[in-house]
């Protein structure tokens, strides 16, 4: 497990996290890579942040779980930078998508940050 993975994501939150960026690419607005998405986090602007787990070296995204819990922003892993990049719409992979305005799905992201919540605890 890389060193910035504070907790295991079941299968299920891994789906809709999928789900929920490849809706907001088409529907609201994302911030795709690393530097975006830690812009983002500290402008306060990102509703959820899905980070890779595969992401090498791991330091790329070491600051990120820390920066999402000082500006309380949720976030959550899947297990692959290319499926995410896929569902960002890119042809590569990224190590971490910023879903900064969900669209439509609203609920999608509330229904996700429930989840993550009872994961941490």
């Amino acid at each position: 497990m890389a060193i910035y993975v504070k907790f295991q994501t079941p299968k299920e939150v891994q789906d809709l996290a999928y789900d929920l960026v490849e809706k907001a690419r088409d529907n609201g607005k994302i911030s795709k890579g690393a530097n975006e998405a830690t812009k983002q986090v500290e402008r306060g602007q990102a509703k959820l942040v899905v980070m890779a787990e595969d992401v090498s070296p791991e330091e790329v995204l070491a600051h990120m779980p820390i920066l999402c819990e000082e500006k309380n922003i949720p976030y959550s892993y899947v297990p692959s930078k290319l499926e995410l990049g896929s569902s960002a719409g890119l042809l590569v992979g990224t190590a971490a998508v910023a879903i900064v305005d969900p669209g439509k799905n609203k609920s999608g992201i509330e229904n996700i940050v429930k989840k993550i919540d009872e994961l941490k605890k």
